[in-house]
């Protein structure tokens, strides 16, 4: 028995189909992913030993202000690929590479333009010069070619994501050995352009394709700026959804209070991380390609990926939720036992987020990215009201909460949008509804002092 369901295993996942593509790609993304993640954790564990909280309090302005560029000029030239009929039209291709060029550049202008202005506001004078050579890192990504875009758009993980474990590594070796030598941020910000430069050598080397070159096609160019409109806008308001807490908490904490605060995020954002990569790059092409409204076929395969998907995040989620106090004191030394807290609160205010985490995606493949920006835009509006209104309320586990319940008060919206895309699932929603609650109040029992605990981080 188990030898033939073995065989039927795996001839379905050596299947051509869009389903098996699916879970082919999604399974290499989550290995690969889990490999990272240990990775960055090892170097979290070193560095936490090199250096000083201050130093990752430092680090986490500096990529906020980064992602905050990246997104606030984001023109959605991956998705715009990935989904578009001239996807692998080389002029299409080429004329996304001149304007991601040209985007790169300007991006480190404007943080150049930004790094004086951000050390005052944060009272750290050292940050103007950190934020200025860090930014550099936004230009050689801008070189990155285009068949890293063609490769998600048709779900060849496994060349992707062994470039992204061997960029990562040059990274963490260099930070690491930096780190002892220097014993400064200096050492961070290096191994940042590290590991940039290596991503660029290494997609250039090692994946197959034509080479890009520099030209501007204007009727590619019309449509990737018809399409990434609504993307640009959208990850405005998707700036706010996911850096909103480092933004207003960054100025609520100290610096080495925000460092604590940031190796638990760490830790607890890790599923909601791996769904947010394996969905934004294995859905696009499945309801591209397998539309939920065209079939119950169509529907019930999206069902058992969603369900397959939902069942392993909330699984880690809630492993996160019950042991996360005890990870921090097992990992980190003393200076960090705050960050137990931070682990088990942001873990389980994730849930609402990894219930509805599939359906967005559905508008991105059907060109909708005006309801994308709909979505964003509330969540963003009710992300930081509950963020701003929860510190005043009840300091920083009241902020957490807050931002939290924006979540939840997004559903309705997230509904109708599914829906109009029929891809909408109330069965799954209320399984993994009533599951994580369940285990959420179970969370919260084992671990309710290290909660209270977090009434210790906050400026006096």
């Amino acid at each position: 028995m188990t030898a033939a369901l073995t065989t039927a295993l795996m001839g379905r996942l050596r299947s051509a189909d869009i389903g098996s593509r699916a879970l082919r790609s999604a399974g290499i993304m989550i290995a690969g992913f889990g490999a990272s993640q240990l990775l960055r954790l090892g170097s979290n564990l070193l560095l936490t030993r090199l250096l000083f909280p201050e130093a990752f309090g430092i680090m986490a302005i500096i990529m906020v202000v980064m992602m905050g560029l990246n997104m606030f000029s984001d023109v959605g030239l991956t998705p715009a690929i990935m989904q578009s009929r001239r996807g692998d039209d080389p002029a299409f291709l080429d004329t996304a590479w001149t304007i991601q060029i040209g985007r790169g550049i300007a991006l480190w202008l404007v943080a150049l333009a930004l790094a004086a202005p951000a050390a005052q506001w944060y009272d750290e004078p050292m940050l103007a010069h950190y934020l200025s050579v860090a930014a550099f890192a936004l230009v050689i990504n801008g070189f990155n070619p285009t068949r890293l875009d063609t490769a998600h758009r048709h779900l060849r993980a496994g060349r992707v994501t062994l470039i992204e474990l061997s960029t990562q590594a040059t990274q963490l070796v260099v930070g690491l050995v930096l780190a002892w030598a220097w014993g400064s941020v200096w050492a961070l910000v290096a191994s940042g352009l590290a590991g940039a430069l290596a991503q660029l050598v290494y997609l250039n080397l090692f994946l197959p394709g034509p080479r890009n070159r520099l030209r501007f096609e204007r009727s590619a160019a019309s449509e990737l700026v018809h399409f990434g409109k609504w993307i640009f806008l959208s990850t405005v308001a998707g700036f706010a959804v996911a850096q909103g807490d480092r933004l207003i908490i960054g100025s609520y904490l100290s610096l080495s209070e925000f460092g604590i605060y940031n190796i638990g995020l760490f830790l607890a954002t890790f599923p909601v991380m791996l769904g947010h990569m394996v969905t934004r790059r294995v859905l696009i092409p499945v309801y591209r390609d397998s539309p939920p409204g065209r079939s119950r076929a169509d529907f019930m395969r999206l069902r058992r990926l969603r369900m397959l998907a939902s069942a392993g995040l909330l699984a880690a989620t809630c492993a996160l939720g019950l042991l996360g106090d005890w990870l921090i004191g097992v990992m980190y030394d003393a200076r960090y036992a705050a960050a137990g807290g931070v682990v088990v609160l942001v873990a389980l205010l994730q849930i609402p987020v990894l219930i509805g985490i599939t359906y967005d995606q559905a508008l991105l493949a059907s060109g909708r990215s005006r309801g994308f920006f709909a979505l964003q835009a509330l969540r963003a509006v009710l992300t930081l009201a509950g963020l701003a209104g929860g510190l005043v309320w009840a300091g920083l586990w009241g902020g957490l909460l807050g931002q939290g319940a924006a979540q939840i008060l997004a559903y309705p919206l997230l509904v109708a949008l599914a829906r109009r895309e029929r891809a909408w699932d109330p069965l799954h929603d209320l399984v993994f509804a009533a599951a994580g609650l369940l285990l959420a109040a179970l969370c919260l029992w084992v671990n309710w002092p290290a909660i209270m605990a977090l009434d210790t981080l906050g400026r006096s």
